[in-house]
C-alpha cells in the first residue's frame, strides 16, 4: 500500500484542527483565521496562535511572527524559524530547528533533534534521547 504525503499527515492536521479549538496557543493575535497549506514544502496549519507543522525530508521557512506557537512533527525536517515563538514542541527524530527568539519552553520529544535558538530563556523539556538544545 502507498501512502501520499497527505495521507500521513491528515494526522497532523487533525492534531492542529484539535489544538487551535482547544484554544492553544501564545500572546497577541495577528489573526483568528485558520489557515492550511500542504505541498513540497510540508503541510502547514496555523490556527489562532498555534501553527503546526509536519513533513519528512523538507527544507522549510516558517515565520512565529509576534508571539505564535510552533508544533513540529515528523523526520529529517531542517526548519529555520523567524519571529518570536512563545513555545516549540517537537516530535519525531532527526530534526533541526533553529529560531531566531523563543520565550516560554523548548519541548523536545523524539530522538536526535536539534534545536539552536538565538534570544529568549525558555524552559527547556527534553523528554528524548540524543537530543541538542542550545542557546547561540
Amino acid at each position: 500500500m502507498h501512502v501520499t504525503s497527505a495521507e500521513a499527515l491528515a494526522p497532523l492536521i487533525a492534531i492542529a484542527v484539535a489544538l487551535g479549538a482547544a484554544g492553544c496557543g501564545g500572546q497577541g493575535r495577528e489573526s483568528n483565521a485558520p489557515t492550511a497549506t500542504a505541498g513540497t514544502s510540508g503541510a502547514k496549519v496555523e490556527i489562532g496562535n498555534t501553527i503546526t507543522f509536519g513533513s519528512f525530508r523538507t527544507v522549510a521557512d516558517i515565520d512565529c511572527g509576534k508571539g505564535k506557537a510552533l508544533n513540529v512533527g515528523g523526520s529529517n525536517n531542517t526548519l529555520t524559524v523567524t519571529g518570536v515563538c512563545t513555545t516549540l514542541n517537537i516530535g519525531g527524530a532527526d530534526n533541526h530547528v533553529t529560531l531566531t527568539e523563543v520565550h516560554q519552553t523548548i519541548s523536545v520529544l523524539g530522538v536526535n533533534n536539534t534545536v539552536i535558538y538565538r534570544a529568549g530563556d525558555p524552559k527547556i523539556d527534553d523528554l528524548g534521547s540524543g537530543n541538542s538544545i542550545t542557546k547561540g
